[in-house]
């Protein structure tokens, strides 16, 4: 049975009104079954950086260790920023040794502590997936290039352009086609495979409660289509579903159903 964790970190993320993304979790958490969820008491406080380059990491350590006591086999995370992945990851049962793992999001997340502007570990978490960056909180090993599909990136710092070679690539567009996804992740060769999904890779049209829109998104539809279809090839490790951070409780319930429409595709 798939139980969800929902890990309402706000430590990661860059934007000015962070802790909103505490009210997203909890709002995704109302309207998931009881009995099958279990919401982790993270730290409410920023943290330190403890001298490295990434800020407020002391507080991202601990969320770490609270998520490894509670990752089971078949876990759906609701975050919180979406570098709760990366915890998620370094805590899997069975490891990641088969695993592909499939990057939803409109923004790279590609920085390391040398060239983030912001010092914020979300903006990190897929090169963390990749082995690389701060080794406190990187995977270790890293899942491999060949191994990690992104879907609906197209918002890059330049820092970061250079760090997608090796990645297999899905654009917007590509996913108009509802097997585009599971063919990607067949081509890896894995024999389980991880979607993570920030809600930004949705169309702003879709979704209000993020942080830093992008235009010319996926609808939860053409997302929810290609996730089921995947699925149906190649079996679902795990997911995360994060970066919901609605502005009032209004915002919450307006988004809630494209929200829940991805709760539905990857539980």
């Amino acid at each position: 049975m798939v139980r969800f964790l929902v890990v309402p970190q706000w430590q990661g993320s860059p934007a000015a009104r962070a802790m909103l993304l505490v009210d997203g979790a909890s709002a995704i958490a109302g309207d998931l079954p009881r009995a099958a969820t279990t919401v982790l008491d993270v730290p409410v406080e920023a943290g330190e950086s403890l001298g490295t380059g990434v800020r407020r990491l002391s507080a991202l350590l601990r969320t770490r260790e609270l998520v490894e006591t509670g990752m089971t086999v078949d876990t759906v995370i609701i975050g919180g920023d979406c570098s709760v992945t990366v915890a998620a990851l370094a805590a899997l049962p069975g490891g990641t040794d088969d695993l592909a793992v499939v990057w939803c999001d409109a923004h790279a997340d590609l920085h390391t502590p040398d060239t983030s502007p912001s010092g914020a570990f979300s903006g990190m978490a897929l090169r963390a997936v990749l082995g690389d960056g701060e080794p406190q909180l990187a995977l270790s090993p890293g899942i491999p290039r060949d191994r990690v599909v992104t879907v609906g990136m197209r918002n890059l710092d330049d820092d970061e352009v250079t760090a997608l070679d090796g990645l297999a690539q899905l654009s917007v567009d590509d996913l108009e086609s509802p097997d585009a996804l599971a063919d990607a992740v067949e081509a890896t060769g894995a024999r389980r495979v991880w979607v993570h999904i920030d809600v930004d890779v949705l169309d702003p049209a879709e979704i209000a409660g993020v942080s830093s829109p992008a235009p010319f998104g996926l609808s939860p539809a053409s997302l929810s289509t290609a996730i089921r279809a995947l699925r149906s090839r190649v079996p679902l490790a795990g997911a995360t579903i994060a970066g919901f951070a609605p502005r009032s409780p209004a915002d919450a319930v307006e988004d809630l159903g494209a929200l829940l429409r991805l709760v539905g595709a990857v539980a």
